[in-house]
Formats: C-alpha cells, sequence, structure tokens
C-alpha cells in the first residue's frame, strides 16, 4: 500500500470480484445466511458489474439514471415470451436486489421505501425461474433466480451489511434500521437492534410471515 493509498483510506484488492467474494462470505457468516455456491457466485458477479455505474443506469433523455421499477416491470409484460421477457426481468431483479442492498439509504427520500423493492424484486426473480426455458442454461439458472426469490430479504441483508460493516450509532441509524425491519422482517436489522438494546416485536402481515 501506498502512502497516498494510507492516507485516502483507499485499499487496493488484487481483484473486484475477489474482495466482494471475500466481503459477501463474510456477511453472509454474519448474518446466518446460506445459499448454493452458484447463488452466491451470481451476487458477487452482480456487485462487480454494478460498481460500474454505467452498467446499473440506464440512458434517458433527461440524462443516466435508474428506470422506475415499476416500467421495467411494464417493459416485461410488453416483451414477448421468451428471451426478451426473461431479460427484462432479470434486470428488474438485479437493479432491485442492487438498490435495496446498496443505496437503501436513498430510498429514505423516495415515495415508496426498501420493501417494494423485495417484493418488486423478488417477484420478478420467481416469475423469471418459472420462465427459464429447459434447456442448460435455463436447467442452471432456474435454482439461482429461485434461491434468490425465496431469500430477497436475506440477501438484501449480506448486501448491507458488505456496505456497511456496522452501525454507526446515530439516531437516524437506529431509526432506518427499524424501519427497515418494519417493512421487510431484515434479520439483519433485527440483530443490529437487539445489540443496541431494542427488542423488535413480530407484526402481523409482516414479510417473514408469508
Amino acid at each position: 500500500m501506498t502512502t497516498s493509498d494510507a492516507e485516502s483510506g483507499v485499499i487496493p484488492v488484487p481483484s473486484l470480484q475477489e474482495f466482494f467474494r471475500d466481503s459477501v462470505d463474510a456477511a453472509m457468516a454474519s448474518n446466518k445466511v446460506a445459499v448454493d455456491d452458484h447463488t452466491a457466485h451470481y451476487v458477487v458477479s452482480l456487485l462487480t458489474l454494478f460498481a460500474r455505474s454505467e452498467a446499473l443506469h440506464d440512458q434517458a433523455d433527461r440524462g443516466p439514471g435508474t428506470r422506475p421499477l415499476a416500467l421495467m416491470l411494464a417493459d416485461a409484460a410488453e416483451a414477448a415470451p421468451g428471451d426478451r421477457r426473461n431479460s427484462a426481468l432479470q434486470r428488474l431483479g438485479d437493479v432491485a436486489l442492487f438498490i435495496a442492498g446498496f443505496m437503501a439509504e436513498g430510498l429514505d427520500r423516495k415515495a415508496v421505501g426498501i420493501g417494494y423493492y423485495v417484493r418488486m424484486g423478488g417477484g420478478a426473480y420467481r416469475t423469471l425461474s418459472m420462465n427459464l426455458p429447459a434447456n442448460p442454461r435455463g436447467r442452471a439458472f432456474a435454482p439461482v433466480f429461485a434461491e434468490l426469490s425465496a431469500k430477497f430479504a436475506d440477501v438484501v441483508d449480506v448486501l448491507n451489511e458488505v456496505r456497511s460493516a456496522g452501525l454507526a450509532g446515530r439516531d437516524q441509524d437506529v431509526l432506518r434500521l427499524y424501519e427497515a425491519w418494519l417493512a421487510t422482517g431484515s434479520r439483519r436489522a433485527a440483530r443490529l437492534l437487539r445489540q443496541i438494546g431494542i427488542q423488535p416485536i413480530q407484526q402481523p402481515g409482516s414479510v417473514r410471515e408469508h
């Protein structure tokens, strides 16, 4: 590590994918989340891809940005069955997962919260897993998308852990954790709340009950 790296707080890594793999493995262990190796590899590859902003953002007349999930869902519904529809569903699931996991703070300022992203992303992956053709690629990826759908909120917890290793301890962080737990039943949020003396109580109709 060079002096400038140390002063800036930048830690060079030999491979971005290797960095995300180690971070995801540690976060899964911390949150007691277990997924198939192929699913974990997919998540790591997604983080590596979206580390480049141009891969995440869509180009629009108003400039680069992410297309609203409702419009992505409309694109998938309007696309012809097959590769185009499956690609649209995959894009919806991927963007929802990344934003919910890495940009949850920005959702506080939006009309829809993290629970919306969990429902939309999980639903997209579920439909995609059922729509993939029965060819070798489809048989390989269908279980991955099915698991991502079933454990979407858990994987969001993992990405939150990757993004931020611990709780900063500010009042707004505590409130954000509690809101995330109410919206998604996040096990990570519940664990961190208990660590600071707050015992979340299960509410009827929560995400975890379904």
